[in-house]
Protein backbone atom coordinates (compact mmCIF):
# COMPACT_ATOMS: atom_id res chain seq x y z
CA UNK A 1 0.00 0.00 0.00
CA UNK A 2 0.84 3.67 -0.55
CA UNK A 3 0.12 7.12 0.95
CA UNK A 4 0.57 10.53 0.70
CA UNK A 5 1.59 12.41 4.07
CA UNK A 6 0.05 15.59 4.72
CA UNK A 7 1.17 18.27 7.29
CA UNK A 8 -1.03 21.13 7.76
CA UNK A 9 0.10 23.67 10.32
CA UNK A 10 -2.49 25.60 11.59
CA UNK A 11 -2.99 28.76 13.78
CA UNK A 12 -3.26 26.82 17.32
CA UNK A 13 -2.37 23.42 16.44
CA UNK A 14 -0.35 21.19 14.32
CA UNK A 15 -1.31 18.17 12.25
CA UNK A 16 -0.66 15.36 10.35
CA UNK A 17 -2.70 13.39 8.26
CA UNK A 18 -2.29 10.52 5.85
CA UNK A 19 -4.37 9.41 2.91
CA UNK A 20 -4.34 6.81 0.39
CA UNK A 21 -3.61 7.33 -2.98
CA UNK A 22 -7.38 7.52 -3.81
CA UNK A 23 -7.84 10.18 -1.18
CA UNK A 24 -9.09 8.39 1.46
CA UNK A 25 -8.22 9.65 5.17
CA UNK A 26 -6.14 6.49 7.43
CA UNK A 27 -5.08 8.43 10.24
CA UNK A 28 -4.62 11.65 11.81
CA UNK A 29 -2.61 13.45 14.97
CA UNK A 30 -2.65 16.85 16.71
CA UNK A 31 -0.82 18.51 18.72
CA UNK A 32 -1.29 21.76 19.74
CA UNK A 33 0.70 24.96 20.54
CA UNK A 34 0.93 28.24 22.99
CA UNK A 35 -0.38 31.69 22.03
CA UNK A 36 1.50 34.20 22.81
CA UNK A 37 -0.15 37.89 23.67
CA UNK A 38 3.13 40.58 24.44
CA UNK A 39 0.55 43.91 24.36
CA UNK A 40 -2.82 44.03 23.10
CA UNK A 41 -3.48 43.46 19.51
CA UNK A 42 -0.09 41.66 19.11
CA UNK A 43 -0.08 37.52 17.97
CA UNK A 44 3.10 35.66 18.66
CA UNK A 45 4.14 31.96 18.15
CA UNK A 46 7.05 30.39 19.33
CA UNK A 47 9.08 29.30 16.17
CA UNK A 48 10.41 26.44 17.83
CA UNK A 49 7.12 25.19 19.39
CA UNK A 50 5.44 25.30 15.86
CA UNK A 51 8.05 23.05 14.20
CA UNK A 52 8.62 20.73 16.91
CA UNK A 53 4.85 20.39 17.23
CA UNK A 54 4.27 19.75 13.93
CA UNK A 55 7.31 17.04 13.85
CA UNK A 56 5.48 15.21 16.62
CA UNK A 57 2.32 14.93 14.82
CA UNK A 58 4.06 13.71 11.79
CA UNK A 59 5.62 10.85 13.72
CA UNK A 60 2.68 10.36 15.43
CA UNK A 61 0.48 9.94 12.14
CA UNK A 62 2.86 6.92 11.36
CA UNK A 63 2.80 5.10 14.15
CA UNK A 64 -0.69 5.07 14.48
CA UNK A 65 -1.91 4.32 11.32
CA UNK A 66 1.27 1.23 11.32
CA UNK A 67 2.79 2.73 8.14
CA UNK A 68 6.77 2.57 7.23
CA UNK A 69 8.08 5.89 5.64
CA UNK A 70 9.27 3.83 3.02
CA UNK A 71 5.30 3.39 2.16
CA UNK A 72 4.78 7.08 1.92
CA UNK A 73 5.37 8.42 -2.35
CA UNK A 74 5.33 11.72 -0.86
CA UNK A 75 4.89 14.82 1.66
CA UNK A 76 2.76 17.50 1.64
CA UNK A 77 2.95 20.87 3.51
CA UNK A 78 -0.32 23.58 3.83
CA UNK A 79 0.04 26.47 6.35
CA UNK A 80 -1.58 29.07 8.37
CA UNK A 81 -0.73 32.25 5.56
CA UNK A 82 1.10 35.33 6.34
CA UNK A 83 2.07 34.45 9.62
CA UNK A 84 5.85 36.07 9.37
CA UNK A 85 9.74 34.32 10.60
CA UNK A 86 13.10 35.27 10.38
CA UNK A 87 16.37 32.85 11.51
CA UNK A 88 19.69 32.42 10.88
CA UNK A 89 21.05 30.71 8.17
CA UNK A 90 22.79 27.42 8.29
CA UNK A 91 21.65 27.04 12.03
CA UNK A 92 17.62 28.09 11.69
CA UNK A 93 18.03 29.95 15.00
CA UNK A 94 14.78 31.53 15.02
CA UNK A 95 15.95 35.52 15.31
CA UNK A 96 12.45 36.31 16.91
CA UNK A 97 9.17 34.93 17.90
CA UNK A 98 6.68 35.01 14.74
CA UNK A 99 4.37 37.58 14.04
CA UNK A 100 0.90 35.73 13.58
CA UNK A 101 -1.05 36.89 10.24
CA UNK A 102 -3.69 38.28 13.09
CA UNK A 103 -1.14 40.16 14.81
CA UNK A 104 -2.38 44.30 14.18
CA UNK A 105 0.89 46.19 15.11
CA UNK A 106 1.53 47.56 11.83
CA UNK A 107 -1.46 49.29 11.74
CA UNK A 108 -0.11 52.61 11.79
CA UNK A 109 2.38 51.94 9.34
CA UNK A 110 -0.32 50.74 6.50
CA UNK A 111 -1.92 53.99 7.31
CA UNK A 112 0.84 56.11 6.66
CA UNK A 113 1.72 53.99 3.41
CA UNK A 114 -1.92 55.15 2.36
CA UNK A 115 -1.31 58.12 2.96
CA UNK A 116 2.17 58.56 0.73
CA UNK A 117 -0.04 56.93 -2.31
CA UNK A 118 1.43 53.83 -2.02
CA UNK A 119 -1.85 51.87 -2.29
CA UNK A 120 -2.44 51.20 -5.90
CA UNK A 121 0.68 50.22 -6.30
CA UNK A 122 0.74 47.34 -3.97
CA UNK A 123 -3.23 46.84 -5.55
CA UNK A 124 -1.93 46.29 -8.57
CA UNK A 125 1.08 44.55 -8.10
CA UNK A 126 0.10 41.97 -5.39
CA UNK A 127 -3.99 41.82 -5.86
CA UNK A 128 -3.84 42.69 -1.98
CA UNK A 129 -5.04 45.36 0.53
CA UNK A 130 -2.09 47.25 2.27
CA UNK A 131 -3.31 45.88 5.60
CA UNK A 132 -0.75 44.36 8.97
CA UNK A 133 -2.63 41.29 7.97
CA UNK A 134 -0.01 40.23 5.47
CA UNK A 135 3.49 39.73 5.74
CA UNK A 136 5.26 42.41 4.19
CA UNK A 137 4.85 45.31 6.70
CA UNK A 138 5.30 42.38 9.78
CA UNK A 139 8.76 41.96 7.94
CA UNK A 140 9.50 45.43 7.83
CA UNK A 141 8.78 46.00 11.45
CA UNK A 142 11.31 43.21 12.43
CA UNK A 143 13.77 45.00 10.15
CA UNK A 144 13.34 48.00 12.69
CA UNK A 145 12.84 47.01 16.01
CA UNK A 146 15.20 43.30 16.30
CA UNK A 147 18.40 44.50 17.05
CA UNK A 148 21.20 43.75 14.07
CA UNK A 149 18.55 41.61 12.41
CA UNK A 150 18.84 44.61 9.43
CA UNK A 151 22.47 43.83 8.75
CA UNK A 152 22.35 40.36 9.05
CA UNK A 153 19.63 40.25 6.52
CA UNK A 154 21.54 42.38 3.87
CA UNK A 155 24.33 40.14 4.36
CA UNK A 156 22.17 37.13 3.57
CA UNK A 157 22.98 35.57 7.18
CA UNK A 158 19.04 35.88 7.98
CA UNK A 159 16.30 34.60 6.23
CA UNK A 160 12.71 35.53 5.87
CA UNK A 161 9.96 32.59 5.20
CA UNK A 162 5.96 32.28 5.64
CA UNK A 163 5.46 29.11 8.36
CA UNK A 164 5.69 26.87 5.00
CA UNK A 165 9.33 27.60 4.70
CA UNK A 166 10.20 27.85 7.92
CA UNK A 167 9.18 24.22 8.46
CA UNK A 168 10.69 23.00 4.80
CA UNK A 169 14.40 24.55 6.46
CA UNK A 170 13.59 22.62 9.39
CA UNK A 171 12.56 19.36 7.81
CA UNK A 172 15.67 19.51 5.30
CA UNK A 173 18.48 20.37 7.60
CA UNK A 174 18.36 24.25 5.81
CA UNK A 175 19.35 22.76 2.28
CA UNK A 176 15.84 23.96 1.09
CA UNK A 177 15.07 28.19 1.83
CA UNK A 178 11.74 28.14 -0.36
CA UNK A 179 7.95 28.67 -0.81
CA UNK A 180 5.23 28.43 -3.54
CA UNK A 181 3.08 31.07 -5.38
CA UNK A 182 0.22 30.85 -3.39
CA UNK A 183 2.22 31.35 0.15
CA UNK A 184 4.51 33.98 -1.47
CA UNK A 185 0.81 36.02 -2.89
CA UNK A 186 0.44 36.51 0.23
CA UNK A 187 3.10 38.63 1.47
CA UNK A 188 2.43 41.95 -0.08
CA UNK A 189 6.26 41.38 -1.65
CA UNK A 190 5.13 39.14 -5.29
CA UNK A 191 4.43 40.29 -8.18
CA UNK A 192 1.00 38.13 -9.54
CA UNK A 193 1.90 39.32 -12.87
CA UNK A 194 5.28 37.92 -13.25
CA UNK A 195 5.22 35.53 -10.53
CA UNK A 196 8.49 36.75 -8.81
CA UNK A 197 9.53 39.37 -5.98
CA UNK A 198 9.09 42.88 -6.80
CA UNK A 199 11.87 44.58 -6.37
CA UNK A 200 10.13 48.33 -6.36
CA UNK A 201 7.48 47.03 -3.42
CA UNK A 202 10.97 45.57 -1.68
CA UNK A 203 12.49 48.77 -1.97
CA UNK A 204 9.28 50.46 -0.51
CA UNK A 205 9.52 48.50 2.48
CA UNK A 206 12.78 48.25 3.08
CA UNK A 207 13.23 44.53 2.80
CA UNK A 208 16.63 42.89 1.38
CA UNK A 209 16.25 40.89 -1.40
CA UNK A 210 18.71 38.47 -0.10
CA UNK A 211 16.77 36.97 2.62
CA UNK A 212 13.96 35.86 0.85
CA UNK A 213 12.75 32.57 -0.26
CA UNK A 214 12.68 30.78 -3.87
CA UNK A 215 9.61 30.32 -5.60
CA UNK A 216 9.10 26.91 -6.73
CA UNK A 217 5.79 25.53 -7.97
CA UNK A 218 3.20 24.74 -5.68
CA UNK A 219 3.81 20.98 -7.10
CA UNK A 220 7.50 20.79 -7.18
CA UNK A 221 10.84 19.68 -5.80
CA UNK A 222 11.18 21.25 -1.94
CA UNK A 223 13.86 18.68 -1.29
CA UNK A 224 13.86 15.78 1.54
CA UNK A 225 13.66 15.26 4.67
CA UNK A 226 16.10 14.21 6.95
CA UNK A 227 16.48 10.57 6.89
CA UNK A 228 16.49 10.64 11.10
CA UNK A 229 12.64 12.80 11.85
CA UNK A 230 10.51 10.11 10.57
CA UNK A 231 12.40 6.88 9.57
CA UNK A 232 13.93 7.72 5.84
CA UNK A 233 14.06 10.89 3.62
CA UNK A 234 10.68 11.46 2.10
CA UNK A 235 9.77 13.91 -0.59
CA UNK A 236 8.52 17.06 -0.14
CA UNK A 237 7.09 17.56 -3.46
CA UNK A 238 3.92 19.70 -2.55
CA UNK A 239 3.51 23.31 -0.56
CA UNK A 240 0.13 25.26 -0.48
CA UNK A 241 -1.15 28.40 1.53
CA UNK A 242 -3.98 26.71 3.67
CA UNK A 243 -6.96 28.04 1.38
CA UNK A 244 -5.81 27.30 -1.67
CA UNK A 245 -4.78 24.20 -0.56
CA UNK A 246 -8.70 23.53 0.32
CA UNK A 247 -9.79 24.82 -2.84
CA UNK A 248 -7.46 21.68 -4.39
CA UNK A 249 -8.59 19.65 -1.79
CA UNK A 250 -12.18 20.13 -3.01
CA UNK A 251 -11.16 19.77 -6.53
CA UNK A 252 -12.39 22.93 -8.09
CA UNK A 253 -9.89 23.14 -10.82
CA UNK A 254 -11.28 25.47 -13.34
CA UNK A 255 -12.72 28.85 -13.97
CA UNK A 256 -16.13 28.79 -12.20
CA UNK A 257 -15.41 26.26 -9.64
CA UNK A 258 -15.56 27.44 -6.05
CA UNK A 259 -15.33 26.26 -2.31
CA UNK A 260 -16.41 28.20 0.90
CA UNK A 261 -15.16 26.98 4.30
CA UNK A 262 -17.15 28.23 7.39
CA UNK A 263 -15.45 28.35 10.63
CA UNK A 264 -15.67 30.70 12.65
CA UNK A 265 -16.03 33.12 9.83
CA UNK A 266 -16.14 31.99 6.03
CA UNK A 267 -13.69 31.75 3.58
CA UNK A 268 -14.27 32.09 0.10
CA UNK A 269 -12.05 31.23 -3.36
CA UNK A 270 -13.84 31.35 -6.44
CA UNK A 271 -10.86 30.18 -9.08
CA UNK A 272 -10.75 32.56 -12.00
CA UNK A 273 -8.24 30.78 -14.46
CA UNK A 274 -4.95 31.47 -15.74
CA UNK A 275 -5.32 35.08 -14.90
CA UNK A 276 -5.42 37.31 -11.97
CA UNK A 277 -8.80 39.22 -11.30
CA UNK A 278 -8.00 42.63 -9.71
CA UNK A 279 -10.83 43.63 -7.50
CA UNK A 280 -12.67 47.13 -6.81
CA UNK A 281 -14.81 45.34 -3.91
CA UNK A 282 -12.41 44.66 -1.48
CA UNK A 283 -11.93 41.20 -2.82
CA UNK A 284 -8.47 39.99 -3.03
CA UNK A 285 -6.38 38.21 -5.80
CA UNK A 286 -4.36 35.43 -5.48
CA UNK A 287 -1.93 32.65 -6.56
CA UNK A 288 -4.59 29.34 -5.98
CA UNK A 289 -1.38 27.34 -7.09
CA UNK A 290 0.85 27.21 -10.11
CA UNK A 291 1.66 23.69 -11.74
CA UNK A 292 4.91 23.73 -13.75
CA UNK A 293 5.51 27.07 -15.17
CA UNK A 294 1.58 28.04 -15.94
CA UNK A 295 -0.26 29.06 -12.36
CA UNK A 296 -4.32 29.51 -11.60
CA UNK A 297 -5.52 32.45 -9.98
CA UNK A 298 -8.50 32.95 -7.87
CA UNK A 299 -10.41 35.33 -5.66
CA UNK A 300 -10.89 35.10 -2.05
CA UNK A 301 -13.53 37.15 0.08
CA UNK A 302 -14.18 36.48 3.69
CA UNK A 303 -17.60 36.90 5.67
CA UNK A 304 -16.03 37.64 9.50
CA UNK A 305 -19.02 36.16 11.09
CA UNK A 306 -20.46 32.32 10.28
CA UNK A 307 -19.76 29.54 12.85
CA UNK A 308 -19.25 32.58 15.78
CA UNK A 309 -22.97 34.08 14.88
CA UNK A 310 -24.10 30.24 16.15
CA UNK A 311 -21.77 30.65 19.00
CA UNK A 312 -24.00 34.01 20.21
CA UNK A 313 -27.46 32.16 19.91
CA UNK A 314 -25.63 29.79 22.19
CA UNK A 315 -24.40 32.44 24.33
CA UNK A 316 -28.29 34.14 24.65
CA UNK A 317 -29.34 30.65 26.30
CA UNK A 318 -31.44 30.04 22.47
CA UNK A 319 -29.99 26.94 22.61
CA UNK A 320 -27.77 24.87 24.93
CA UNK A 321 -25.26 23.23 22.25
CA UNK A 322 -24.91 24.41 18.86
CA UNK A 323 -26.32 21.39 17.07
CA UNK A 324 -29.73 22.04 18.36
CA UNK A 325 -29.58 25.73 16.51
CA UNK A 326 -30.98 23.41 13.06
CA UNK A 327 -33.98 21.69 15.20
CA UNK A 328 -34.62 25.01 16.76
CA UNK A 329 -34.88 26.43 12.85
CA UNK A 330 -36.68 24.31 11.44
CA UNK A 331 -39.63 25.26 13.49
CA UNK A 332 -40.68 27.30 11.56
CA UNK A 333 -41.04 27.61 7.47
CA UNK A 334 -39.22 30.99 7.42
CA UNK A 335 -38.51 33.80 9.53
CA UNK A 336 -41.37 35.70 9.54
CA UNK A 337 -39.82 38.68 7.49
CA UNK A 338 -36.82 38.71 10.61
CA UNK A 339 -33.34 39.74 9.00
CA UNK A 340 -30.11 39.55 11.30
CA UNK A 341 -27.28 40.97 10.32
CA UNK A 342 -24.19 39.46 12.17
CA UNK A 343 -22.13 42.34 11.61
CA UNK A 344 -20.70 42.08 15.42
CA UNK A 345 -17.16 42.65 14.12
CA UNK A 346 -18.11 45.42 11.18
CA UNK A 347 -18.90 43.54 7.89
CA UNK A 348 -16.14 42.31 5.13
CA UNK A 349 -16.18 42.12 1.30
CA UNK A 350 -17.93 43.57 -0.59
CA UNK A 351 -18.93 46.43 2.06
CA UNK A 352 -15.93 46.48 3.74
CA UNK A 353 -17.11 49.12 6.87
CA UNK A 354 -15.33 47.94 10.45
CA UNK A 355 -17.26 50.16 11.59
CA UNK A 356 -20.81 48.56 11.16
CA UNK A 357 -22.95 46.56 14.27
CA UNK A 358 -25.01 43.98 13.81
CA UNK A 359 -28.81 44.48 13.63
CA UNK A 360 -32.40 42.85 14.09
CA UNK A 361 -35.09 43.77 12.45
CA UNK A 362 -38.22 42.96 11.56
CA UNK A 363 -39.45 42.16 14.57
CA UNK A 364 -43.30 41.48 15.99
CA UNK A 365 -44.97 40.30 18.82
CA UNK A 366 -45.41 36.93 16.71
CA UNK A 367 -41.66 36.71 16.63
CA UNK A 368 -40.28 33.98 18.49
CA UNK A 369 -36.79 32.12 19.31
CA UNK A 370 -36.87 29.91 16.31
CA UNK A 371 -37.11 32.72 14.01
CA UNK A 372 -34.13 33.89 15.09
CA UNK A 373 -31.99 31.04 15.12
CA UNK A 374 -33.70 30.86 11.27
CA UNK A 375 -32.58 34.57 10.38
CA UNK A 376 -29.21 34.09 11.81
CA UNK A 377 -28.16 31.05 10.00
CA UNK A 378 -30.01 32.92 6.75
CA UNK A 379 -27.68 36.35 8.17
CA UNK A 380 -24.68 34.14 7.34
CA UNK A 381 -26.24 32.87 3.93
CA UNK A 382 -26.73 35.97 2.44
CA UNK A 383 -23.13 37.29 3.31
CA UNK A 384 -21.72 34.70 1.64
CA UNK A 385 -24.37 34.97 -1.28
CA UNK A 386 -22.88 38.97 -1.10
CA UNK A 387 -19.13 37.75 -1.57
CA UNK A 388 -19.84 35.49 -4.50
CA UNK A 389 -22.20 37.93 -6.24
CA UNK A 390 -19.10 40.17 -6.55
CA UNK A 391 -16.80 37.59 -7.51
CA UNK A 392 -19.15 36.93 -9.96
CA UNK A 393 -19.58 40.52 -11.08
CA UNK A 394 -15.45 41.31 -11.34
CA UNK A 395 -14.48 37.59 -12.64
CA UNK A 396 -16.88 37.78 -15.24
CA UNK A 397 -17.70 34.17 -14.66
CA UNK A 398 -20.40 32.48 -13.04
CA UNK A 399 -20.08 29.99 -9.84
CA UNK A 400 -21.57 26.83 -11.72
CA UNK A 401 -21.60 25.00 -7.60
CA UNK A 402 -20.34 25.93 -4.21
CA UNK A 403 -18.53 22.93 -2.28
CA UNK A 404 -18.09 23.49 1.12
CA UNK A 405 -16.31 22.16 4.27
CA UNK A 406 -16.00 23.35 8.02
CA UNK A 407 -18.42 23.13 11.09
CA UNK A 408 -21.46 25.21 9.26
CA UNK A 409 -21.17 22.46 6.82
CA UNK A 410 -22.66 19.49 8.83
CA UNK A 411 -25.93 21.66 9.53
CA UNK A 412 -28.47 20.44 6.20
CA UNK A 413 -30.81 23.30 6.78
CA UNK A 414 -28.24 25.86 6.59
CA UNK A 415 -26.78 24.32 3.78
CA UNK A 416 -30.78 23.99 2.11
CA UNK A 417 -30.70 27.78 3.15
CA UNK A 418 -27.47 28.84 1.38
CA UNK A 419 -28.53 26.73 -1.86
CA UNK A 420 -31.72 28.38 -1.94
CA UNK A 421 -30.18 32.20 -1.38
CA UNK A 422 -27.44 31.70 -3.93
CA UNK A 423 -29.39 30.11 -7.13
CA UNK A 424 -26.62 27.39 -7.41
CA UNK A 425 -26.19 23.80 -5.68
CA UNK A 426 -24.60 23.29 -2.79
CA UNK A 427 -21.97 20.23 -2.32
CA UNK A 428 -20.67 18.27 0.45
CA UNK A 429 -17.81 15.94 0.16
CA UNK A 430 -17.03 12.83 2.52
CA UNK A 431 -13.43 14.03 3.21
CA UNK A 432 -14.43 16.92 4.88
CA UNK A 433 -10.67 17.52 5.81
CA UNK A 434 -9.96 19.44 2.07
CA UNK A 435 -7.01 21.76 3.54
CA UNK A 436 -4.97 18.91 4.20
CA UNK A 437 -6.27 16.39 1.06
CA UNK A 438 -4.91 19.52 -1.15
CA UNK A 439 -1.34 18.95 0.12
CA UNK A 440 -1.46 15.66 -0.06
CA UNK A 441 -3.19 15.09 -3.33
CA UNK A 442 -0.57 18.15 -4.73
CA UNK A 443 2.11 16.10 -3.41
CA UNK A 444 1.18 13.25 -5.10
CA UNK A 445 0.65 15.71 -8.55
CA UNK A 446 4.15 16.81 -7.46
CA UNK A 447 5.89 13.50 -7.29
CA UNK A 448 4.55 12.22 -10.86
CA UNK A 449 1.70 9.51 -9.01
CA UNK A 450 -1.54 11.27 -9.89
CA UNK A 451 -2.84 13.89 -12.43
CA UNK A 452 -5.84 16.11 -12.18
CA UNK A 453 -7.84 13.51 -13.64
CA UNK A 454 -7.41 11.11 -10.27
CA UNK A 455 -7.54 14.95 -8.14
CA UNK A 456 -11.03 15.20 -9.49
CA UNK A 457 -11.84 11.32 -9.16
CA UNK A 458 -10.28 11.77 -5.32
CA UNK A 459 -13.31 14.13 -4.35
CA UNK A 460 -16.86 11.94 -3.82
CA UNK A 461 -20.40 13.73 -3.02
CA UNK A 462 -21.41 13.09 0.50
CA UNK A 463 -24.84 14.93 0.05
CA UNK A 464 -25.83 17.63 -2.38
CA UNK A 465 -28.32 20.46 -2.08
CA UNK A 466 -30.15 21.99 -4.93
CA UNK A 467 -31.97 25.70 -4.86
CA UNK A 468 -35.80 24.77 -4.64
CA UNK A 469 -36.33 29.13 -4.21
CA UNK A 470 -38.20 30.14 -7.28
CA UNK A 471 -36.50 33.27 -8.44
CA UNK A 472 -38.86 35.68 -7.77
CA UNK A 473 -38.97 34.87 -3.92
CA UNK A 474 -34.91 34.84 -4.06
CA UNK A 475 -34.77 38.31 -5.00
CA UNK A 476 -37.35 39.57 -3.11
CA UNK A 477 -35.85 38.50 0.30
CA UNK A 478 -31.95 39.84 -1.31
CA UNK A 479 -33.87 43.15 -1.58
CA UNK A 480 -34.85 42.56 2.69
CA UNK A 481 -31.38 41.76 3.12
CA UNK A 482 -30.17 44.70 1.86
CA UNK A 483 -32.33 47.22 3.07
CA UNK A 484 -31.05 45.67 6.45
CA UNK A 485 -26.96 45.99 5.48
CA UNK A 486 -27.88 49.32 5.05
CA UNK A 487 -29.28 49.97 8.59
CA UNK A 488 -26.31 48.71 9.84
CA UNK A 489 -24.23 50.73 7.79
CA UNK A 490 -26.11 53.62 8.70
CA UNK A 491 -25.87 53.13 12.50
CA UNK A 492 -21.56 53.63 11.88
CA UNK A 493 -23.04 56.80 9.73
CA UNK A 494 -25.57 58.24 12.54
CA UNK A 495 -23.13 57.56 15.37
CA UNK A 496 -20.29 59.25 13.67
Amino acid sequence: MKYLLALDQGTSSSRALLFTLQGEPVAMARREFRQLYPRPGWVEHDPLEIWESQLQAAQEVLARAGVEAQEVVALGLTNQRETTLVFERGTGRPLHNAIVWQDRRTAPWCQTLKAQGWEPLFRERTGLLLDPYFSGTKLAWLLENVPGLREKAEKGEALFGTVDTWLLYRLTGGKVHATDPSNASRTLLFNLHTLSWDQELLDVLGIPRAMLPEVRPSAGDFGETLPGLLGEALPIRGVLGDQQAALFGQAALGAGEGKCTYGTGAFLLLHTGERPVLSKKGLLATVAWSLGDRASYALEGSVFMAGAVVGWLKDLGLVQESAQVEALAREVADTGGVYLVPAFTGLGAPYWDPYARGAILGLTRGTGKAHLARAALEGVAFQVADVVRAMEEEAGLLLKELRVDGGMAQNPLFLEIQADLLGVPVLRPKVTETTALGAALMAGVGAGALGLEEVKGAWTLEARFDPRMPEEKRKALHGGWRRAVERALGWAREEG
